[in-house]
């Protein structure tokens, strides 16, 4: 009992101290990344690295209140000292990012000042790390405020002040900025065709998984199909795709007449969609199979018909699982859209492939950053969809 007893209070301070740690690394992390790591790179053109860039170089005065508000914000959201004192550690994340960003695009403008005009400041190790350290802190700030959404808050406060920030000129001289508005216009196109060739894809993939799921003899067929479309590498599948169009056009060119290309959209859309079928074929089969035995044997022995028992029993209880492979299925096209330039079609992975095709990192990163802020959005956005749907019909 003796020994027991002893324990408690040991494990109170084993507690304490993992609760003290963690402030304290918070508070650590991100001024050593703003101190140990570069913030720019100085180059004569986009297409090389460039010198690396201090911090105290690049920000000047501004360096110091940037390691305070770096120490202070990440140490007070993670410490869970009240709600006051998280409202306060959100506000020094958020001011830590304006003066990060403000700094940078002013270091940038200051090295820039003399330089050719094909020069470039680009972001280095250092400002991404202490970038996404601020925002991690905004996000877990705004959860440890209990505040709706909290998400969704976080995503649209950073957006907004990168966008004022924008706005006003501030980060005008980064890199970044420079390719963002030579391509403002083409970007904007690119994000339009990327959300029809995945939506469309999505679409095609759902079709395609409810007609086979009325053919009640062949789902170990179906299960085999779907499951070995993913061991094909995506390239390869576009390849063979386009080769089997091809082929398709020589004998029968009179399909040319419709439309039908062996380059284009076409070929990206059902490349991707056959990739869609294995989430969303599981998915259905979840739902399927989601009632208890007993129920369906209630509903048949009340004289349900077997279509009544699919919409008033099958699909609402097992609507958490259909929705959750529908949410794989759409992230999944969001990411494999991007392969649609291998077969000629648009999409935001042509910058992705162009700045490759460049070696321009800046460029590559215009294109992904907005897939990966898509996939996001449709990630978390579903998810909360699937979230309801199971508290409505839990299985």
């Amino acid at each position: 009992m003796a020994r027991a007893a002893g324990s408690v209070p040991m494990t109170a301070a084993v507690s304490g101290a993992r609760g003290a740690l963690l402030p304290l690394a918070a508070a650590l992390a991100l001024p050593l990344v703003l101190v140990s790591l570069p913030l720019l790179h100085l180059a004569p053109n986009r297409l090389v690295t460039g010198a690396p860039i201090a911090a105290a170089t690049v920000l000047g005065f501004r360096l110091w209140p940037l390691l305070a508000l770096a120490a202070i914000g990440p140490a007070l959201v993670v410490s869970g000292r009240g709600r006051a004192g998280t409202w306060l550690g959100l506000f020094a994340c958020t001011g830590g990012l304006a003066l990060l960003l403000t700094g940078l695009g002013a270091g940038a403008a200051e090295h820039l000042a003399g330089q050719p005009p094909a020069a470039r400041a680009r972001l280095a190790a250092g400002a991404w790390l202490a970038g996404l350290g601020l925002c991690a802190g905004i996000l877990w700030g705004m959860r440890a405020s209990r505040l709706p959404a909290a998400g969704w808050l976080s995503a649209l406060a950073i957006l907004a002040l990168i966008a004022g920030l924008g706005a006003a000129g501030a980060l005008d001289a980064l890199s970044f900025t420079v390719e963002f508005r030579a391509r403002r216009d083409g970007l904007a196109r690119a994000v339009l065709e990327h959300l029809a060739l995945s939506g469309g894809a999505l679409v095609l993939a759902g079709l395609v998984t409810a007609a086979l799921g009325t053919w009640r003899r062949g789902r170990g067929a179906v299960d085999l199909l779907v499951g070995g479309v993913q061991v094909v590498p995506a390239v390869a599948l576009l390849g063979g795709l386009v080769a089997a169009a091809s082929a398709g056009l020589a004998l029968v060119p009179s399909l040319r007449a419709y439309g039908i290309s062996a380059l284009g959209a076409g070929p990206a859309l059902v490349g991707i969609a056959g990739y869609l079928l294995l989430p969303l074929w599981r998915g259905l089969q979840g739902a399927l199979r989601a009632p208890d035995p007993a129920a369906l044997d209630a509903a048949r022995a009340l004289g349900l018909t077997p279509r009544q028992i699919l919409t008033t029993l099958r699909l609402p209880l097992g609507a958490g699982l259909l929705i959750g492979g529908l949410r794989v299925a759409a992230v999944q096209a969001l990411g494999l859209a991007t392969l649609a330039p291998l077969v000629g079609a648009g999409g935001l992975g042509r910058l992705v492939f162009d700045g490759m095709a460049q070696f321009a990192p800046d460029l590559i990163l215009l294109g992904a950053l907005p897939v990966i802020a898509l996939s996001l959005a449709a990630e978390s956005a579903l998810g909360t969809v699937e979230a309801a749907a199971r508290r409505r019909w839990p299985s």
